[in-house]
């Protein structure tokens, strides 16, 4: 693992995303992400926080500048020491395989989510920060504990 804080918070998407939208729960995500030294997630994340940000402006949520605005600060942001990406690798794919091959046929597991999760496990993770009750539902699978804080 690359130098970080002993207690890194590892963010999927839909927390990520809440640093830079005011969507449902943002203030409490900014409070969490605020008491760790660094936010940890998967290497594929970086395209979907910039895919989740353009939506926003597809939607008419931001205007073109605040669009503009918020992909500027999370490139400038994401480089930064605040944020680890970690990378996919073979280990990761493997992980990522032996989930598939455990689940049910009823586990709703989709490919991003996989990659997300199994890229926590093989980094050494025990816990993952999510908003996405099928991402945290898939968790266990790859023996992580998926954590919502913005659960009622």
């Amino acid at each position: 693992m690359t130098a970080m804080d002993a207690n890194p918070l590892f963010f999927d998407t839909s927390y990520i995303v809440r640093l830079y939208l005011d969507d449902a729960g943002f203030t409490q995500v900014r409070q969490l992400a605020a008491t760790a030294a660094t936010l940890v997630a998967s290497w594929h994340g970086q395209a979907e926080v910039v895919a989740a940000l353009h939506r926003a402006y597809r939607e008419s949520r931001f205007t073109h500048e605040r669009y503009l605005l918020a992909l500027n600060q999370f490139e400038l942001e994401r480089g930064g020491e605040g944020f680890v990406w970690h990378a996919l690798t073979a280990e990761v794919q493997t992980r990522l395989e032996q989930a598939f091959r455990t689940a049910s046929a009823t586990t709703f597991l989709r490919a991003a989510d996989a990659l997300h999760l199994a890229c926590a496990a093989a980094y050494g993770h025990r816990e993952v920060y999510s908003h996405d009750r099928q991402f945290l539902a898939a968790a266990p699978l790859f023996g992580l504990r998926g954590i919502d804080i913005l659960e009622p």
